[in-house]
This record gives structure tokens, C-alpha cells and sequence, in this order.
């Protein structure tokens, strides 16, 4: 350790001996209470959202990291066509540093440096997913996220006051079509789920028979007195 410089007037002090020295509060940490001191005693799954200056895109950042050290990443990015590169650049750099390095490692973009600096503060203070799970989860919880398809759950709506709401994607996948009652509104819709379409036809089967073995329906599609795609319509 270097030598620590002293001013004048705190070296002309007597000592004065402390009393209690205060502890670290434990945080709950995969299934137990820890005191937390250093780096390499931090571990646990959980995510940071954050977006950039100009609130042009935003970035999901998930991180498993295992005493200190960043074990898994995962990004999903919305809004910014720049911004997807700089998630396959974070993707790559992440791994393997540890949480304290990944928070000093300029990832191109604000909006990820930005999650990484909220789900930074999640981990440090005990407020992660797996506070309460022995042994917190396996390097590749990350995946679940996505579910079947590996994909992000992604949501687009579009409305004009002249002309209303436009359902375009959900959760369940993109929509084909929508269904709007007598009066002119919405009541279901008709989607595809695009990552299970493409995993079949990876597999070989025929893309039209992928196409109609992933469209389905929610709400009350089939009572619609009106179908629209709303993309055109």
C-alpha cells in the first residue's frame, strides 16, 4: 500500500481510540446472508434496464455472476439500429469480468452502460432474482428468459388519434391480423410465433407447414365481425 499523505493539522492530533467499528449489513445472497467486503463476494442473477441520452433506444442486460466474477450475459435491445452492435460487442467483452471491471468498461453504448450501472447496484445491495435461492442458478438461466425459440418477448403497438391502435407484436408473436367487433374495436388477434416457425424449419419441415403449425389465436378472434391486417389496413 502507498504511503498515505497527512496534512499538517491532522498530524499534530493526539489519538483518540474508536469504539464500535461498524460491519457490513449482511444481504441476502443465493440462499444465505453474507457480509459483503470484497468483490469476489458478490454473486447472484439479475437484470438492469436502462436507455440512452437522447432516449432513442433501451437495453435489458441479464447477469449470472459467481463470486464476483461475470459467469453469463445476456442483451436485448430495442429501438436503435446502432445499439444492436454494440450489444454483440458487450456480449463479447462481459464474461469473465468481474462486476466492479464490467461497471468501469465503457460498452459503447449508454443505453447498456446504463443497465449495467442500475443491475450493478441490484447485485451490490442484496436485491437480486436469486436472493433467496440456494445456490442461485445454473449458468444458462439467462436462456429462460427467451423461452421456446430463444427470442425476446418484444411488444409493438402504433396509434393515431385519426385512425386507432395498431397491434403489431406481442408476447406471443407477430401479429397476422386482428379482429375488431361491430363497433370497430379490437376484441383478439391472429399471431405466429416466429423462433418456434424457424426452429422447424431448421429442422427441415416444409416453411408453409412451419407457418401454419405456429399461428394461433387470443381473445375472442373468432367472434370478430371485422378482420384487418394491421399493418395495411
Amino acid at each position: 500500500m502507498k504511503d498515505i499523505q497527512v496534512s499538517q493539522e491532522v498530524e499534530k492530533m493526539c489519538c483518540v481510540k474508536r469504539g464500535v467499528k461498524g460491519s457490513p449489513a449482511p444481504i441476502p445472497q443465493e440462499g444465505e446472508w453474507t457480509k459483503c467486503k470484497e468483490i469476489k463476494d458478490i454473486s447472484g442473477l439479475t437484470h438492469g434496464c436502462g436507455c440512452c441520452a437522447p432516449q432513442q433506444g433501451t437495453c435489458k442486460l441479464t447477469l449470472n455472476v459467481k463470486e464476483g466474477i461475470i459467469q453469463e450475459a445476456l442483451v436485448e435491445t430495442l429501438g436503435c439500429s446502432g445499439m444492436t452492435h454494440s450489444a454483440a460487442m458487450a456480449a463479447e467483452i462481459l464474461p469473465g469480468k468481474t462486476i466492479l471491471e464490467a461497471l468501469n468498461t465503457d460498452l459503447v453504448c449508454d443505453a447498456i452502460n446504463v443497465a449495467m450501472r442500475e443491475l450493478f447496484l441490484q447485485i451490490v445491495y442484496g436485491r437480486t432474482q436469486t436472493a433467496f435461492s440456494e445456490n442461485g442458478l445454473p449458468v444458462g438461466a439467462g436462456l429462460e428468459d427467451l423461452g421456446k425459440g430463444l427470442r425476446s418477448q418484444v411488444g409493438t403497438t402504433y396509434s393515431t388519434k385519426n385512425k386507432g391502435p395498431r397491434y403489431l407484436e406481442l408476447a406471443e408473436g407477430y401479429i397476422l391480423e386482428t379482429g375488431l367487433d361491430e363497433d370497430g374495436e379490437i376484441i383478439g388477434y391472429k399471431f405466429v410465433h416466429l423462433g418456434k416457425m424457424m426452429d422447424m424449419i431448421k429442422k427441415g419441415v416444409d416453411p408453409k407447414e412451419a407457418f401454419e403449425k405456429n399461428v394461433g389465436t387470443y381473445g375472442r378472434f373468432a367472434d370478430a365481425a371485422k378482420v384487418i391486417d394491421p399493418r395495411k389496413e
